[in-house]
């Protein structure tokens, strides 16, 4: 099966910039979609960018609080995808978790996503 490995967190000041990687392992060629979404205690796991394992980018935007500031890559060599975060801010703090979707990229429903990583902690002090 696939499993999902998150790295890269840790406690930064805001403005700062942090890659996230998620190592992959396991078959996810073909039509998957390779999400980060993330979060907080007692709120709603939320999405944040999402990828084609080939590289090309969903249809599904990336959430507007992190547009113009986060980039999602994939490197199909490394198999690992990443989510670099730039000026990052406080409200950025939170759990962050990879995860697989079969069948592509429509949808940013965390149900709708068959394998998890066990999350990486971003902590961002102001």
């Amino acid at each position: 099966g696939v499993q999902l490995a998150e790295s890269g967190g840790g406690s930064v000041e805001t403005g700062s910039s942090l890659r996230l990687s998620c190592k992959v392992s396991g078959d996810v060629s073909g039509y998957n979609c390779l999400p980060w979404f993330r979060q907080v205690p007692g709120k709603e796991r939320e999405g944040v960018a999402q990828i084609y394992s080939d590289g090309s980018p969903s249809r599904v935007e990336p959430r507007d609080s992190v547009k113009d500031r986060f980039t999602i890559s994939y490197d199909q060599d490394k198999k690992t995808l990443y989510l670099h975060m730039n000026n990052v801010k406080p409200e950025d703090s939170a759990m962050y978790y990879c995860a697989r979707q079969i069948g592509g990229c429509h949808t940013d429903e965390p149900r709708s996503f068959q394998n998890w990583g066990q999350g990486t902690q971003v902590t961002v002090s102001s």
